[in-house]
């Protein structure tokens, strides 16, 4: 028996049966693990692990907020190609100085592949059969972009990878956006001769932006990865999953005890996730419905010890977003006397500018002047109870694919919203159902 299957039980018994028991184990143990050797002469199979990214360093932080802000999937905004450099530019300054305050970067990439590494290789230990696992991290507005990752998966000879989310909820804002994009990028030279301005393939305003960087990427070689070459499945979301929601759990148990046993009692846990302007959210995106689930089965692990709110940060802009945000309602809380409160995230993965300054310093400075004991949980980070989730998400999604239990995607992700407006959303879901493969046309 290895050391993994020794130290973390990994053979004998379900994976979802022992959650609390890893939960007061070695905690960070599994940080430590380093990718395993690929399997000489064998392919890897890729573990896609998409999320939105953030600048490693200062001088990224324009270009990241241009993407960002060019995203119609995330931001909607009117006169996108006008107003998107014109926001980025004037809000730059103020973003610099945040992440010169957090250390001067995002450790978001860090965070992800540590988690990748440890998740690879308890992968390789739960399913031999399609060994070795490599992570891949697939960012959306910073390096590495979609088109670096799949660089990376040409020259490593990837035949078969997992796209694999890392929103726990789904958003088409989101996950929807980076899939969209992912088939974007690796579909360009299957569509180089055609109009990529075709209202099945992207919105209108999209094509004339793309088409310079588009025809780059053909002549580069990067079109790669959506003709065949990969055969392609999705983890689109995991909201409820098990260990994902004993990780949150585990963590919010240790950011109770930061409090006396006095106000502990009644100290009200106020779960924290990114906030959706309402025209998405009126457009049945299901995000608001998955993170809400999120929050009742943490609570339904804690045994509902404590009161508690889902509250909604990052709002940007003046349209209206999905509320009450967090600082609102710390403020409220406050009015209502009550002085203690413990913040959770729940819809990321690990600490990024979202949790490290809004919450760790605009939300704490403004609890503080207010007399509100503020305290926060952990976020996932490296986690050993989560990376042995995200390892069982992928090895029972590897597993249901070879046996036929489930298709490419999930069913819930072939389902559009009833009020979609993006013509791309559905050609994604197509191409993604079709084991990344676009449809022949008729």
């Amino acid at each position: 028996m290895s050391l993994l299957s020794k130290s973390y039980n990994l053979r004998g018994q379900a994976l979802t049966s022992s959650w609390r028991q890893l939960a007061y184990g070695g905690r960070r143990t599994l940080a430590t693990l380093q990718e395993k050797s690929d399997v000489q002469g064998k392919a890897p199979t890729a573990v896609v692990m998409m999320n939105m990214g953030g600048p490693s360093t200062i001088p990224e932080v324009h270009d990241f907020l241009s993407r960002l802000f060019h995203d119609h999937d995330l931001i909607p905004l009117p006169f996108q190609n006008y107003l998107a450099p014109v926001i980025a530019k004037r809000r730059t300054p103020k973003i610099e100085k945040q992440y010169t305050e957090i250390g001067g970067g995002s450790p978001i990439l860090r965070w992800t592949r540590t988690q990748g590494a440890a998740m690879c290789a308890l992968l390789d230990e739960l399913n031999p059969e399609s060994a070795p696992h490599k992570p891949y991290v697939m960012f959306r507005y910073a390096e590495p972009l979609t088109e670096t990752c799949l660089e990376q998966m040409k020259r490593d000879g990837v035949r078969r990878a997992i796209a694999f989310t890392q929103y726990p909820q789904y958003s088409c804002s989101t996950t929807g956006s980076s899939l969209n994009e992912l088939m974007r990028v690796a579909t360009l030279s299957t569509r180089a001769g055609k109009s990529r301005s075709s209202p099945h393939m992207m919105r209108a305003k999209e094509a004339k932006e793309e088409a310079g960087s588009e025809e780059k990427m053909i002549k580069g070689g990067l079109a790669w990865g959506g003709n065949g070459e990969v055969e392609w499945s999705v983890v689109d979301r995991w909201p409820t999953h098990a260990g994902f929601i004993e990780a949150v759990a585990q963590n919010v148990r240790e950011g109770l005890e930061k409090f006396t046993p006095e106000d502990r009692k009644d100290a009200v846990i106020m779960f924290s996730a990114h906030s959706l302007p309402l025209s998405v959210v009126n457009r049945g995106d299901p995000y608001i419905t998955e993170v809400a689930a999120s929050v009742l089965a943490v609570m339904q692990s804690l045994g509902h010890s404590n009161p508690y709110r889902l509250t909604w940060q990052s709002q940007v802009g003046p349209s209206a977003w999905q509320g009450p945000q967090t600082s609102d309602s710390v403020k409220g809380f406050a009015k209502l006397g009550k002085k203690n409160i413990l913040l959770v995230p729940i819809a990321f993965t690990s600490d990024h500018i979202e949790t490290l300054y809004e919450l760790d310093i605009e939300v704490k400075e403004e609890a503080h002047e207010l007399g509100v004991n503020l305290q926060r949980a952990e976020s996932l980070n490296d986690s050993p109870i989560f990376i042995r989730a995200l390892a069982d998400i992928v090895s029972n999604h590897l597993k249901d694919y070879s046996t036929g239990k489930c298709g490419p995607t999930s069913v819930q992700m072939g389902l559009r919203c009833p009020g979609c407006t993006n013509p791309r959303c559905g050609s994604s879901k197509a191409f993604f159902a079709n084991g990344g493969k676009l449809e022949a046309e008729s």
